[in-house]
């Protein structure tokens, strides 16, 4: 069974919030300022984001641990 694009871009928005909020917060402890720490989270967003949409499509084409799913009549 093969993902749709789509999918994977769905993927990669959820995962990339539950990533940069991890972003943000641990740039907050290191920083101690909000700006900097909103700043750092800004942009890895979104470069985070394309890099894994890119890995997911490439890992779709990829056979490795994938089940063919063919039923057979009888």
């Amino acid at each position: 069974m093969k993902e749709k694009a789509y999918r994977s871009i769905i993927k990669s928005i959820s995962w990339r919030v539950l990533g940069s909020i991890d972003t943000l917060i641990i740039s907050y402890i290191i920083t101690e300022r909000w700006e900097y720490a909103l700043s750092i989270g800004g942009i890895e967003l979104f470069t985070k984001m394309l890099l894994y949409f890119f890995h997911e499509r490439a890992w779709n084409r990829i056979s490795i641990g994938k089940e063919s799913h063919i039923e057979y009549e009888i």
